[in-house]
């Protein structure tokens, strides 16, 4: 049996949905800071504040606060998502098409329409007639296949995952593209909603330098690096002209510095990572926006390299037994976070009840003492910045296991961009802060990116081939109750193996002002424009 979504092309149809995508009610307008906000009580994902406003209003211009500036907008470069530039390239690209949050499911963005087998092992795409990149060359079947083909040799942020999956591409005509897969796998259009599916055009390589040119709702009109990046409406856009003149984007630091922002109307929209209690506070004070409350997005990442500490699984465990999450909600969230340390919180449709690692100082003294009879010195080098949630959980660590027999030391970069490089790239720490969320769209993905041993995408280092084994078991498991089964033994073979240590679910809020409207969220908390308007205040 196939399954066949259709894009209406209609505005107020799409303006429908959104308001129908209301999952969590509206946040406080009382501005008064009483006990955890119900968004965060609760721990369900979804819309919040108003966000039916009525017919569409032209013009305007959106200035929206970046949490990791992109410093390229090409897709083979930029990680696609939210926090480092996903909405950006989102804008000028689109993706073929995009989670639901509603259903849960992939609906067609650029697509018209997506199809799969009854055995989820063959995908087919078709594009609506006609449609063209912002330089009027044809995007057909050919450019979508062209564009995937660049990004997978240009080893994007998934194309690893790709490779492993996708037996071919084939264009049997100049609308239709279809994915036969090596194995079975439900949510295979999860990578079409990300960097694959942001299709580039052609001419973007065309005299050496990359060009920004896409089919999205926007195109380039200006790229700093470093100071800000401006977007101009599209008029040939294919679902006719956004409603925004413009969208600015940029660079913040740090969650109370982009609240404070927010606040002052300097920008009209951010995004917000793992500060709970600012979290609380835009929710308090009656921003609308979309909540994440996202499991395993607060780890300790540690660095599994040869040469470092955590190259040895007993510097890991011990780690991990010597942290005790409560202190880190309460230190870094104000306790209003949630401490665990499963791979999935309760919240989410993957919970499993398979526990992770407890606090057991006395077993992490003992694991500690075993290393250092082989040699260890116990220095460890903690990497964080400077923004006070970041830095409140760096000092509990140090804290913590400074008490049991390690010697802890902080190292500050100078900011998100700078943290992202010296973990991502040049692989420069022993341990920091990081998020490797299992999303509800398709846990499968985040569990490779962070743990697979031929994963771009796998700051530790972490290599094992039954873990490797495991985490397929996640992709091609038929239903829910066996996806949930499968990620159980993956939670069963991390708590022996440690490739990192988890504190617990840490909250994202894309928040925006209440006279923002018209913003769809799409897999990875990136927001879409094509939509998007601004009503008087």
């Amino acid at each position: 049996m196939h399954t066949t979504v259709i894009r209406s092309t209609s505005r107020l149809v799409a303006l429908g949905i959104a308001g129908a995508l209301l999952l969590t009610g509206c946040a406080s307008s009382s501005g008064d800071s009483s006990d955890a906000n119900p968004q965060t009580r609760s721990g369900a994902a979804g819309y919040v504040g108003a966000q039916d406003a009525g017919e569409p209003i032209g013009g305007g211009a959106l200035t929206f606060g970046s949490y990791s500036f992109p410093s390229s907008l090409d897709p083979t470069k930029t990680q696609a998502a939210g926090s480092t530039g996903g909405t950006e390239m989102a804008a000028i690209y689109d993706t073929l098409v995009r989670s639901d949050s509603a259903s849960g499911s992939f609906v067609p963005q650029l697509a018209k329409s997506l199809t799969n087998n009854a055995d989820f092992t063959a995908y087919t795409v078709t594009l609506p007639e006609g449609l063209t990149f912002s330089d009027g060359s044809p995007l057909n079947a050919e450019a979508v296949k062209w564009s995937i083909d660049r990004f997978v040799a240009g080893k994007g942020d998934v194309s690893q995952s790709w490779l492993n999956i996708v037996e071919r591409v084939d264009t049997p005509n100049e609308t239709t593209i279809e994915f036969v897969l090596k194995r079975p796998w439900r949510q295979f259009p999860a990578l079409l909603s990300l960097g694959p599916g942001m299709i580039v055009a052609r001419s973007s390589d065309a005299g050496g330098a990359f060009t920004p040119i896409g089919a999205g709702p926007f195109t380039l009109a200006k790229f700093a690096p470093h100071e800000e990046l401006i977007l101009a409406a599209r008029p040939d856009y294919q679902g006719g002209k956004p409603p925004l003149d413009t969208v600015r984007f940029v660079p913040t630091s740090g969650a109370q510095a982009q609240y404070e922002s927010l606040k002052s109307g300097q920008i009209d929209m951010t995004y917000i990572l793992r500060d709970e209690a600012v979290i609380k506070r835009a929710l308090d004070d009656g921003y609308s926006g979309y909540l994440s409350p996202t499991g395993q997005n607060g780890i300790g990442t540690i660095n599994n390299r040869e040469g470092r500490p955590g190259a040895d699984v007993r510097v890991r465990q011990a780690i991990a037994y010597g942290v005790d999450p409560e202190a880190v909600n309460t230190r870094a969230n104000n306790g209003l976070g949630t401490a665990s340390s499963e791979l999935v919180p309760v919240s989410s449709r993957w919970f499993n009840n398979t526990e992770g690692i407890p606090f057991d100082s006395s077993k992490a003294k003992t694991l500690l003492d075993q290393a250092k009879a082989d040699g260890y010195d116990g220095k460890l080098r903690y990497l964080t910045t400077s923004e006070p949630g970041q830095q409140a959980t760096a000092l509990t660590v140090q804290a913590s296991l400074n008490a049991i027999g390690f010697d802890v030391t902080i190292d500050y970069a100078t900011d998100v961009t700078d943290l992202v490089r010296r973990v991502y790239k040049d692989h420069d720490f022993d341990m920091t802060r990081g998020g490797a969320p299992v999303g509800e769209e398709a846990p499968y993905i985040n569990l490779y990116n962070s743990m697979a041993s031929d994963s771009k995408n796998n700051p530790s280092g972490f290599a094992d081939p039954e873990m490797d084994t495991l985490i397929t078991a996640v992709q091609t498991a038929p239903t829910d109750d066996a996806v949930r089964d499968a990620i159980s033994k993956v939670q069963e073979y991390a708590n022996a193996a440690v490739p990192y240590v988890i504190w617990g679910p840490a909250a994202v809020l894309t928040a925006w002002d209440d006279n923002i409207h018209g913003v769809t969220r799409n897999i990875t908390d990136i927001m879409f424009f094509d939509e998007a308007w601004i009503s008087p205040k």
